[in-house]
């Protein structure tokens, strides 16, 4: 067995869990704070099957897309007015832990 902990961006997160609950898997859902962008992310903690890996990841990697966003950057340099410039940055995709799980428990 195997557990999964995706960190998706909230955008995502609605289609995501759709198509898990539709492919059978099970999630525990943790809403997560990015620490660069400050931006919402949902991590994602889900327990399958060592042969179910692959379909978990797959329906995470159709469904989470990355995609480019301006973001305001304010120079730490700056004595007195500060411009705040904006910087394309991509967002979005997933990230995914994969951890052996010594033991399991549903009770």
């Amino acid at each position: 067995m195997k557990l999964l902990i995706a960190v998706i961006n909230s955008d995502d997160s609605h289609v995501v869990l759709d198509e898990i609950t539709k492919a059978g898997f099970y999630a525990t859902k943790l809403s997560t704070t990015g620490g660069f962008l400050r931006a919402g992310n949902l991590t994602l903690l889900m327990g399958v099957e060592d042969d179910k890996v692959d379909e978990l990841l797959e329906i995470l990697r159709a469904n989470c897309r990355k995609r480019e966003e301006l973001t305001p950057v304010v120079p730490t340099y700056s004595s007195g007015l500060v411009n705040a410039i904006p910087v394309k940055i991509t967002v979005g995709g997933a990230t995914v832990f994969v951890l052996d799980v010594d033991q399991f428990y549903k009770m």
